[in-house]
């Protein structure tokens, strides 16, 4: 664990040359015990298959994307679903976005291919789950002003965070200098933590990794 963070510690945050209103929250992101964890295990075990990832802590509501070898490229506040919850409603992906009920909007917790493609009005987005139309981009140019999606990415605390249908937001200037150039090719995974449900029930590998590894297992969030 003291190796990611200091690993972390030491790169330049691809947030770092955002414009004003979607500069990066005042003060360093610090990953969680449960993102440090999935974050070494990954590394270790090499279950990206060699391709770039990111690890999503919804609680902290921030991003943290590494190289195809595992190295720390940064960090960033992100948006994610209103409702709390790691399973996507089924259907959902079927809904209009009027259609979708406040209890359906969830981001939801696994680990998932990401690869770009068409969304609507052919825009290029990185899809995270196709079939429940989750997809990680930056604040769309249609969010209504009352939802203040800029203000609440800039907000020092995660409480604000939630507000998106269960796409991942994320600052435009980070999506453009640090997400599309290494994801645009092959693609790669996206590693979203649960708010609900005990991290090994999502990544059920964690639990070999802690035999292999000495470590004594996590603890149930």
């Amino acid at each position: 664990m003291i190796s990611f963070l200091l690993a972390l510690a030491a790169t330049v945050p691809a947030t770092g040359e955002a414009s004003p209103p979607e500069a990066p929250r005042p003060e360093k992101i610090t990953p969680s015990a449960a993102t440090v964890r999935v974050a070494e295990w990954i590394a270790a075990s090499g279950d990206n298959h060699a391709l770039p990832y990111a690890v999503i802590d919804k609680t902290g509501a921030s991003l943290f994307l590494f190289d195809a070898k595992g190295k720390p490229l940064g960090e960033a506040p992100v948006l994610i679903g209103v409702a709390v919850g790691d399973d996507a409603s089924p259907g959902i992906g079927s809904k209009n976005l009027a259609e979708i009920g406040p209890a359906e909007k969830t981001t939801p917790a696994g680990r998932f291919l990401a690869k770009y493609g068409l969304a609507a009005g052919r825009q290029q987005v990185l899809w995270v789950d196709y079939a429940t139309s989750v997809a990680l981009h930056p604040i769309p140019k249609t969010a209504k002003a009352k939802e203040r999606r800029r203000q609440r990415m800039l907000s020092p605390t995660a409480d604000d965070n939630r507000i998106t249908f269960g796409c991942i937001n994320v600052p435009v200037a980070f999506y453009g200098k640090a997400v599309r150039p290494i994801f645009r090719k092959k693609g790669g995974y996206v590693y979203i933590l649960p708010d609900t449900k005990p991290l090994e029930t999502v990544f059920p590998r964690l639990r070999t990794h802690a035999v292999t590894s000495g470590g004594a297992g996590s603890t149930p969030r």
